[in-house]
Parts: C-alpha cells; structure tokens; sequence
C-alpha cells in the first residue's frame, strides 16, 4: 500500500504542477490537504513519512481514534467538517485550524473555550457556493456581515474561505461556484474588510483541482486520489459524501 500512496501523491503533485503552470501560479503557494475521512492511521502515517504535512478530518472522533499512532508525527491538523457544540472542547484538543465556521454560536463557544487556554485558533469561514440545501455553510451575501461580528472575537484568527463546490458529471457545472469563491473574496478585499496577502482560498478535491487552482485555490482538499475510494459501512465513500 505504501507505494500506491506514494505514487498517487506523485500523480496529485503532478497534476497542481501542470494547474499551476497552465494558469500562471506557483505551485509552491498550493498547499496540499490529505482528507483522512475513514482512512487508517497507518497508511495516514504513510503519506506523512512520505513528506506531506497536512491532514483534515470531518469528525472530531477520528481525530482523537488515530491521535496516539501518529503523536510522534509532525502534522499540521485542520477540522473540515460540521462542528457540533458538543464538539468545541474536544476538537481544539487537535486542531490548529477550523476550516468549517459558519454560525455565530459556534464562534462565540470557540472563544470562550479558547480564552480558557490562553490561545489563538485559525479559522476558514465555510460559504455554500453551489447553494444546495444539503450543504452547510453561509451565503456568498452573508460572509461580510459575519466576518464584521467575527473580529470581535479576539482568539478566532480569520484566514480564509472554505466551500465544498458543486460535484458533477460535467465538470464545467462544477466551475461556477469555484468562481464564486474566488469572486466572495474578492468583494471583501475591495471593501477592505480583509487582505489580500493573508486571506485564502480552500476549495478543490480529487474532482476539481484543477478548476479550483485555476479560480485561486490556496488548499486544495484530497483524499480519493490519493488513498482511493474508502469503504464506509456498505457504501463506497470519496470527497463529494464529505459532509454526511
């Protein structure tokens, strides 16, 4: 198994090159984020080994059911998935990011967690671009208005937009709400309400790096690509079921 993650991390990186190429970036300004949704420690601890330094999970468990086999591993940890209240204390226990902030309460719940350890945590504000009601995060028209309320909030560290894009057949479905992304911030470094410099874009799975690397992506989500389809329960598992 380790060589067939090692190669499909050759043949991810190859594919940001040639993106990146293709629209005038710099590779070097893409980070790669390993989704480990149902993957097992030991291939995770693979990849790492493997010179990755990145991962994200969607549910606070898994974080804490794989912490022990990969302690001695240095790993930045991002959560990406629908943060519960009942969640807050245990996920700042991993992560130095939250990459899925869309509600208020959960912000305030954050800081005030925070403000007990004396800390700071990154954040991506989560924006549902495709606007399916089966996705969680803000309206493109509401993210100003929440990120004002946000810099209250002297522990929560604002550092981007996060959307999980539309998945379809036809890729060319899928660009619109990669664009959408890259034109919400846009919007907000026009009115000055963030910096162009610091404020980034994480969009992009297995499907459609390349479309989101080419609208501004800055991390770029992959888990199929890289640890293949995941069995999970009776069905097959890949990034667009990332928010069930």
């Amino acid at each position: 198994m380790k060589e067939i993650i090692i190669h499909n991390l050759h043949t991810v990186h190859k594919r940001i090159a040639l993106a990146c190429e293709q629209s005038g970036r710099n590779s070097a300004d893409i980070r790669l984020l390993l989704a480990t949704k149902t993957v097992p420690a030991a291939y995770i601890r693979m990849a790492i080994e493997a010179g990755e330094n990145l991962i994200g999970e969607n549910k606070v468990q898994e974080f804490r059911d794989k912490h022990d086999a990969l302690a001695d591993l240095s790993v930045e940890r991002h959560f990406i998935g629908h943060l519960q209240h009942n969640k807050v204390k245990d996920v700042l226990k991993y992560v130095s990011c939250v990459q899925s902030l869309d509600r208020l309460s959960i912000a305030g719940e954050l800081d005030r967690r925070l403000q007990q350890e004396g800390r700071s945590l990154d954040v991506f504000i989560q924006v549902n671009t495709s606007y399916e009601d089966s996705k969680f995060g803000l309206q493109p028209a509401e993210v100003a208005g929440f990120i004002r309320q946000l810099k209250s909030l002297d522990t929560l560290q604002i550092k981007g937009l996060m959307t999980i894009g539309l998945l379809d057949v036809d890729k060319e479905k899928m660009r619109p709400s990669l664009t959408l992304l890259r034109q919400t911030r846009e919007q907000l470094i026009a009115t000055g309400i963030e910096n162009s410099d610091q404020f980034k874009l994480s969009m992009g799975m297995s499907q459609d790096l390349e479309m989101a690397i080419a609208e501004g992506a800055d991390i770029i989500r992959v888990g199929t690509a890289v640890f293949g389809n995941r069995v999970v329960g009776k069905e097959i598992w890949n990034e667009s079921e990332a928010e069930k």
